[in-house]
């Protein structure tokens, strides 16, 4: 694949697969969907535990590592992992005893898209509503 072929994801403006929130309102089935990952997101475990899979040199980290981290018990550990998985933001491979994790770049990438204001475009306007600060 030449370079020219190349799409970036999240640049496809309104008509691509993933609307930002400032482009199109989401429908039904997308806002269940994403419920689901920001859930998964909203607890402060989950969050540190995302965060140490994406930071890992080498794009993948043993349980093994992860567990001493926390002052939760391996099944706990666990939980949290899978919950992760089922948002679609991990997955992992048992090699052994052991389980390694790794992030799966295309649903971050996918939240960014959705967050993210189109370059240049400007907030909508908030005519009518008070900004005492």
């Amino acid at each position: 694949m030449s370079k020219q072929d190349l799409v970036v994801l999240g640049q496809d403006g309104a008509d691509g697969c993933c609307p930002g929130l400032l482009t199109a309102p989401l429908d039904e089935a997308q806002s269940v969907e994403l419920a689901k990952v920001f859930k998964a997101l909203g607890d402060p475990i989950r969050l540190r535990l995302l965060s140490m899979i994406a930071s890992r040199a080498g794009g993948e980290v043993c349980v093994c590592d992860l567990t001493p981290a926390f002052d939760l018990s391996q099944p706990t550990i666990s939980h949290h992992l899978k919950l992760l998985r089922q948002a679609g933001l991990i997955d992992c491979e048992r090699r052994g005893t052991w389980v390694y994790y790794w992030l799966l770049p295309e649903m971050t990438d996918r939240l960014a898209g959705i967050l993210t204001r189109p370059a240049g475009q400007p907030l909508p306007d908030r005519a009518g509503t008070a900004v005492d600060a």
